[in-house]
């Protein structure tokens, strides 16, 4: 009985991990995968290689919180390990239904938690402390994103706006003994330099979902000691590949495409910002979501770019010379970038508009819904069935 428990433990864990490479590879490799600047194949085995890397270093940190901290490691019995897994694979299946990207980790955190909370073994300083995370990142990731819209981008944008010319970016000159790569036609070493910046930072994005959702898939495994943590991080990376090769391949084209109005340098700017802030709470232990970040920091950034026009003391009085958009971010730069507080109004008039704001609703909704809907049903499910250990 105990070995076939350990199968629906582990495909369980497989389902959550496929679900996950799904989703995060398309953040990831959206952007990329959509400017041509890396095909689809290639983008599932760098992601692959990054969330193990990520898994196996920082994401250990995040494993022993959801699978010894929030609860003892006692609790996870088998049973309890693949009613955890499950509730986690449901809240994500319940989101891609609504078309709504719901938080992994989130999800996690509530499963867990409900079963801490129906057997009495939850410890709330360690609740406490991540749902503080939940709150600092969001704010952290705006305020990121509006410093540098407001003083940077314009600049960065003038200075480093990551081109892309037709056709190959390298070719291979042939003329010699030994093939020698060249620049490709109309390929620019600028735009060498900028390709290589957005495959970087695209891989620093596998890397910090690595951190952040390997423990996701099989925290419960590892916490109930059904498997190491070693062999939990193979697991959970084999899995997470596997979706990132399949089903990945519609959310990377799809993210891509979504992507197509915020222009790449803001998509960088954006990513940086989101996996750093990632990378540190997983290095901390603590359970992140990269949505709740990306999308902050992109609503920070179009409002820095926004009030570039207004001065600081009338922006504190709110006497504003323009409407605050966050398509803001996508206006044009003008070729004398002005000092913030100077620029000509005129430039962020006409921005395209990035959000549906009744789509933001939804979303936040939802990350709020998620989570909570997991710990209620859990705990529902862990009272009426006493399958969890004891302390």
């Amino acid at each position: 009985m105990v070995s076939i428990l350990l199968l629906v433990a582990l495909a369980a864990a497989v389902f959550v991990g496929f679900n996950i490479g799904g989703s995060s590879t398309g953040v990831a490799w959206g952007p990329p995968v959509g400017a041509r600047i890396i095909n689809k194949t290639a983008a599932a085995a760098l992601m692959t290689f990054f969330v193990f890397l990520g898994g196996w270093t920082v994401g250990r940190n995040v494993i022993d919180t959801l699978g010894g901290e929030l609860v003892p490691t006692t609790a996870f019995s088998a049973e309890a390990s693949v009613v955890v897994l499950g509730f986690i694979g449901l809240g994500m299946l319940l989101a891609n239904l609504y078309g709504v990207p719901v938080s992994t980790s989130m999800t996690a955190v509530g499963a867990i938690a409900g079963l801490g909370l129906a057997t009495g073994q939850l410890d709330y300083a360690v609740v406490g402390s991540i749902m503080v995370w939940w709150v600092i990142a969001p704010v952290v990731g705006f305020w990121f994103g509006a410093i540098i819209g407001r003083y940077f981008y314009a600049y960065l944008d003038q200075r480093i706006a990551l081109e892309q010319s037709n056709g190959p970016l390298l070719t291979l000159d042939r003329s010699g003994m030994i093939p020698v790569p060249t620049l490709g036609p109309g390929t620019t070493p600028r735009e060498v330099v900028s390709t290589g910046i957005v495959l970087a930072i695209a891989c620093y994005m596998a890397f910090s979902a690595g951190a952040s959702n390997v423990a996701n898939a099989v925290a419960p495994l590892v916490g109930g000691g059904l498997i190491g943590v070693e062999r939990g991080v193979g697991l959970g990376t084999i899995a997470i590949g596997l979706g990132a090769f399949t089903i990945a391949r519609r959310t990377m084209e799809s993210v891509g495409n979504d992507l197509t109005d915020l222009p790449l340098l803001a998509a960088t700017i954006v990513m940086v910002v989101a996996a750093s802030i990632t990378t540190v709470a997983s290095a901390l232990g603590v359970p992140m979501s990269l949505a709740l970040s990306t999308v902050m920091c992109i609503v920070g950034l179009g409002w820095g770019r926004a009030t570039r026009p207004t001065a600081a003391t009338d922006l504190v009085r709110g006497d504003l010379e323009a409407d605050i958009a966050v398509g803001a971010v996508t206006a044009d730069t003008p070729n004398n970038v002005s000092s913030a507080g100077e620029e000509d109004p005129e430039y962020v008039q006409d921005a395209t508009a990035l959000f549906d704001r009744s789509a933001v609703v939804r979303f936040v909704a939802f990350w709020i819904i998620g989570p909570s809907v997991a710990t209620a049903l859990s705990y529902v499910a862990f009272v009426a069935l006493p399958l969890a250990g004891t302390s």
